[in-house]
């Protein structure tokens, strides 16, 4: 797979110590979500008042948007510690009791990609989340006893990129329920400044609104870009980052000014070309594209429709005219869907 610069989940290249650094630690610390934001510092301001844990929390949305960073920032607010983990380390019921046990009165647990939940470990939760009590054998005997554990409340949280594979008893059981949508490029903006000046990177607000208009609507990739951009101000000018030096360095990297990289492009050409626009199914471009077909379902495609540059239909893949606009192509003979699109 291609090393690439604008995926919004996690790579090898980033500096996870320097992201959570990053990361804002309080509501008036956050950039964007406006919506949820407002929402959140109500609920939180409510049990705060009341003496009560917050209700249980479902943050849901694309990657790299911000949900991990808003579990913590519930557990500052609260005023309480927070145990984070992921689902696919919580194979079996005593997992999860070694993680229960150590909770103290509303503290936070935090699970990300929720989703991902063994069926026997999530209905192993739902009596934990509904009455703070659990019935567990510490013994492997046959036969032995299960002794109840009364727990302390604690506010659990969860986060999905893939809400709708979250079962229903188990949404259910979420009293808060948020949706993180993409950023625009001001708050982007904001972010990337925020970001520079804490690693003490100077740069100027045309500079920090070419890297915003590069991030594909995700801070991950925002605060990804801004360290290339830094690296190469550093090496081939005196340091500081503005409009022309962000433009250079993005380029060198293959992002233009849209934020699609090559394997985007080569995706968009080879559906244009290969393909006449489309139908096309997705087999067939990843094989043109010499790509696995997962990487372009999950990693290009999502991004490439938020923008309206593909569209979906029973029969396949089709380019629309702003794709063949922004690649330089002629869209005069632009094929149509003859069936409704997907999801329709």
């Amino acid at each position: 797979m291609r090393k690439r610069w604008v995926v919004p989940t996690p790579t090898e290249n980033d500096d996870e110590q320097m992201l959570v650094a990053l990361r804002p630690r309080t509501l008036d610390e956050y950039v964007g979500q406006q919506e949820v934001v407002a929402r959140l510092r109500i609920a939180i301001e409510a049990a705060k008042q009341r003496g009560e844990p917050l209700e249980h929390l479902l943050l849901y949305g694309p990657p790299g948007l911000g949900k991990t960073t808003l579990a913590h920032i519930v557990a500052n607010e609260m005023g309480v510690g927070i145990i984070s983990t992921t689902a696919p380390s919580l194979e079996r019921a005593g997992d999860v009791m070694g993680y229960l046990l150590s909770l103290k009165r509303g503290e936070v647990l935090f699970v990300d990609e929720v989703h991902r939940l063994p069926r026997h470990v999530e209905e192993f939760l739902y009596p934990v989340l509904e009455m703070f009590r659990v019935d567990f054998s510490l013994s492997k005997r046959p036969g032995a006893k299960p002794h109840r554990f009364e727990l302390p409340p604690f506010t659990f949280i969860g986060a999905t990129t893939k809400a709708g594979n979250l079962s229903k008893p188990m949404r259910d059981r979420f009293g808060l329920k948020f949706r993180l949508d993409f950023y625009g490029v001001e708050d982007l903006k904001k972010i990337v400044k925020r970001a520079a000046e804490l690693l003490g990177i100077p740069i100027d607000d045309d500079g920090a609104t070419e890297i915003a208009r590069r991030s594909r609507g995700t801070p991950r990739i925002a605060n990804r870009l801004l360290r290339r951009v830094r690296d190469y101000a550093q090496v081939k000018s005196d340091g500081k980052i503005n409009a022309e030096i962000a433009k250079q360095a993005l380029l060198m990297e293959g992002i233009d000014e849209l934020g699609l990289d090559q394997l985007d492009r080569d995706y968009l050409t080879v559906l244009i070309c290969e393909f006449n626009g489309g139908p096309a199914g997705l087999e067939a471009i990843a094989a043109v594209v010499q790509e696995d077909s997962r990487t372009l379902e999950e990693m290009v495609e999502p991004f490439l429709l938020q923008i309206g540059f593909i569209r979906r239909t029973h029969q396949g893949r089709i380019a629309t005219v702003k794709a063949y606009q922004h690649l330089g192509f002629e869209p005069a003979n632009l094929p149509q869907p003859s069936l409704p699109l997907a999801g329709d």
